[in-house]
């Protein structure tokens, strides 16, 4: 009894506080094994090596890459101007960056189109200068960094707003540039923050579904992705859509682990 009552003022836990947190946990939990239960092992590596499954893979890994990239080159920015600015109407930009975290997938992949179609606000543009973009593999890759980007954003602006300035604010004192103490300062103070942050825009345009269906359509091989794999083959082969979402849990797991893992070693 004595043990308990000192695990409880050392947790500074009520003990009812950990059913809620069990059941949370076996919401999440119980999904994945009930998946794991009905995979059929004996045809799972026939069923995840086909040839439109390895290109859905491939290609879902490229376009995630290029997307989550796309995020850092903008998004780094972004995050930069969002915790370290003040002016009229920051928050009102922080709301229309956020957006796409709130918005249907869906709704998402109609407003790229209505932009970068061939009829769009920007695409009818590029398609006089010869550059076509909905229904290609690019279109993927701006559907993924669309719904991508926030998660970089949100996570770089809280790793910046917890940093604080004063290490910015002394090696600007001391004549370093403002590209310079970004660079040799800000940069290094914030990379677990970055790293964390482009994991999960790497997770997230792995996953996304609804607005590279609307956006890029569903070509094997150049805008068919794994999600989109998965969604036809469970229209037609419920076993090799259940084996494919395994793998794709798998592939999220592995590139949850390695990044906390490099963000452990980061901070001893």
């Amino acid at each position: 009894m004595t043990a308990v009552r000192s695990g409880r003022a050392r947790s500074g836990l009520p003990a009812w506080i950990f059913v809620p947190a069990a059941v949370g946990s076996m919401f999440v939990v119980l999904p994945l094994v009930a998946m794991l239960l009905v995979v059929d092992w004996s045809r799972f590596g026939e069923l995840i090596t086909s040839e439109s499954s390895t290109a859905a893979l491939s290609l879902s890994v490229k376009t995630a890459s290029a997307s989550t990239l796309a995020c850092i080159v903008i998004g780094v920015p972004m995050a930069m101007v969002l915790a370290r600015s003040s002016f009229r109407g920051l928050h009102v930009i922080r709301s229309l960056v956020l957006l796409p975290m709130v918005l249907p997938p869906v709704v998402g992949g109609i407003a790229l189109l209505y932009t970068f179609g061939r009829q769009g606000l920007v695409g009818e543009y590029l398609e006089v200068a010869g550059l076509s973009i909905a229904f290609s593999t690019m279109a993927v890759v701006l559907a993924q960094t669309f719904v991508a980007l926030p998660f970089l954003v949100v996570s770089l602006e809280g790793a910046l707003r917890t940093a604080g300035q004063r290490y910015e604010d002394v090696a600007a004192t001391l004549g370093a540039a403002p590209t310079t103490v970004f660079r040799r300062v800000t940069l290094p103070l914030v990379l677990p923050g970055l790293i964390s942050g482009a994991v999960l825009s790497f997770a997230r345009a792995l996953g996304e579904f609804g607005a590279t269906l609307t956006f890029a359509g569903s070509l094997q091989g150049v805008t068919r992705t794994l999600p989109l794999e998965i969604y036809l083959q469970r229209e037609t082969d419920a076993d090799a859509a259940v084996a494919l979402s395994l793998v794709l849990v798998v592939v999220a797991i592995v590139i949850v682990v390695l990044s906390r893992t490099w963000l452990a070693r980061a901070a001893i």
